[in-house]
């Protein structure tokens, strides 16, 4: 009975997109010049690699792994590299597939973002080289793009 009463508040609530935990699941810094590179005249191109990965851990319960990677080459030859991989647990319910998708695909690891990137900034500060900016990016963009990209590859598969 306190089951079913607890099921109808959840449904009277509407859904529920809640972060429980926000956790660094892998970090990686290599610097293969150094410190040689530290001689060298400064004019770095940045390389940047985005990938989300989600998956059900528990009932209404959701890990979202961001995988961020940053390649920097000065004057075409590797400066540093960096691979954070961040993570985050959310609670969702209420959402039909379709926003759940979304949910995990978008706004997930637009929350976890600011993290990596703090995670990203710092490793790079205690390799001896100027902190790294990443922009903001949109999520909700790239989610679609992903979604628009999709469609053609289902539709040649059948």
């Amino acid at each position: 009975m306190a089951d079913e009463n607890n099921q109808e508040a959840q449904q009277a609530q509407g859904p529920v997109l809640q972060m429980q935990r926000v956790f660094l699941k892998d970090i990686s810094f290599e610097s293969p010049r150094s410190p040689m590179i530290f001689q060298e005249e400064w004019k770095p191109e940045l390389g940047l690699e985005l990938n989300t990965k989600s998956r059900q851990v528990g009932e209404n319960v959701y890990e979202v792994v961001l995988e961020i990677t940053v390649n920097v080459k000065n004057e075409g030859e590797p400066a540093y590299l960096v691979q954070v991989q961040q993570g985050g647990l959310f609670t969702i319910s209420g959402l039909e597939e379709q926003q759940l998708h979304h949910a995990l695909g978008a706004f997930c690891p637009g929350t976890l973002f600011p993290y990596a990137r703090e995670n990203i900034d710092a490793i790079v500060v205690k390799g001896s080289f100027s902190p790294v900016m990443l922009a903001p990016i949109n999520f909700d963009a790239l989610y679609l793009e992903s979604l628009q990209k999709q469609q053609p590859e289902a539709e040649t598969t059948q």
